[in-house]
C-alpha cells in the first residue's frame, strides 16, 4: 500500500535524503544481503528482548532494502537475479524478525503469544506468496491493506511503544484478511482468463 501510493515519488526522496549513496554504483545485491543480515540480528534482539534495538535494526535493515532498487535502477543495472534476490530475502527477513518475537515470548512460556505470532507469521509468507503465484498469470497483481511495509512498521511500533502483543493481534487479523482479498482478487481476475489460463500441466509448475 505505501509501495503503491508513494512508489514514484520515493526514489526523488531517497536520493534527496541520501546522495552519497547515489554518486558511484553500489552492487545492489551487496546491500540487499546486508540488508537482510540486519533484519536477522533484529530478530534476534527481539528473541533476546531488546525490543529497541530491534526496532532499530527493522528500520536500518528496511532502508537498505529501499536503496538497493532505487540504486539498481539509477545506475542502470538492475536484473532478473536482483529482482528474485530481494524478494525471496525479504521472505527471509520478514520470518526472522517474527521468529525471533516469538522465541521471546516463548522463553516466558507465553504459549499463547507464540500461536499469536505464528498466525501473523503464515498471514505475512502468504500475503507475499499469493502476490507471486497471481502475477504469473496475471500482468499486474496487488490487493489487501497489509503488505509489507505497514507490517514492518506495526512490528517496529509495537515494540517502541510496549506493545507488541496488540501489534501481533493486529498482524495476525490485517493479515488475514489481506490474505483472503488476495485469493479473491485472483479468483475474480483469472475467471476472466480462464480460457486462455487452460493449462493441462498446470499442476506440475506448484512446486
Amino acid at each position: 500500500m505505501i509501495k503503491a501510493r508513494f512508489g514514484d515519488r520515493l526514489d526523488g526522496w531517497l536520493e534527496a535524503a541520501l546522495p552519497f549513496l547515489f554518486r558511484r554504483p553500489i552492487n545492489p545485491n551487496a546491500l540487499t544481503v546486508t540488508g537482510t543480515a540486519i533484519s536477522i540480528a533484529a530478530g534476534a534482539a527481539f528473541a533476546s528482548g531488546r525490543f529497541g534495538w530491534g526496532a532499530i535494526g527493522i528500520l536500518v535493515g528496511g532502508v537498505f532494502d529501499l536503496v538497493d532498487g532505487v540504486i539498481a535502477r539509477k545506475h542502470g543495472i538492475a536484473t532478473p537475479f536482483g529482482a528474485f534476490l530481494d524478494s525471496t530475502l525479504d521472505r527471509l527477513a520478514d520470518m526472522a524478525i517474527l521468529l525471533g518475537i516469538m522465541l521471546h515470548y516463548a522463553a516466558q512460556g507465553d504459549a499463547g503469544t507464540v500461536l499469536l505470532g505464528g498466525v501473523a507469521l503464515i498471514a505475512s509468507v502468504m500475503t507475499s506468496y499469493a502476490k507471486a503465484r497471481a502475477e504469473q498469470f496475471l500482468p499486474s497483481f496487488s490487493g489487501g491493506f497489509l503488505e509489507r511495509g505497514e507490517r514492518l512498521g506495526v512490528v517496529g511500533l509495537g515494540a517502541v511503544s510496549g506493545q507488541m502483543v496488540p501489534a501481533l493481534w493486529f498482524l495476525a487479523i490485517a493479515g488475514s484478511g489481506t490474505v483472503a482479498y488476495r485469493f479473491f482478487v485472483a479468483h475474480r481476475e483469472m475467471a476472466k482468463l480462464a480460457p486462455k489460463l487452460a493449462d493441462p500441466n498446470l499442476g506440475e509448475h506448484l512446486g
